[in-house]
């Protein structure tokens, strides 16, 4: 499995409903765990995993290749 900078640029649908439903779970979790704890790291691991699972691409899947869903 190889890095590639120029998938990593291209805007296309890679995560299927459950992986976007986790994220998007996850995501908000960790955002309210961060207001209570306050703790920076999880805000932001929070916010990339709420706005990946709300737009349904990930640009690490998308540059590693690897694209659970088939659209």
């Amino acid at each position: 499995m190889s890095f590639d900078y120029k998938r990593l640029t291209k805007f296309e649908v890679n995560l299927n409903d459950q992986q976007k439903k986790y994220r998007l779970y996850g995501g908000v979790a960790a955002l309210v765990s961060s207001v209570f704890l306050a703790s920076i790291p999880l805000l932001l691991i929070g916010l990339i995993a709420t706005a990946t699972g709300y737009s349904g691409w990930c640009p690490l899947c998308s540059a590693l290749g690897n694209s659970p869903c088939k659209v």
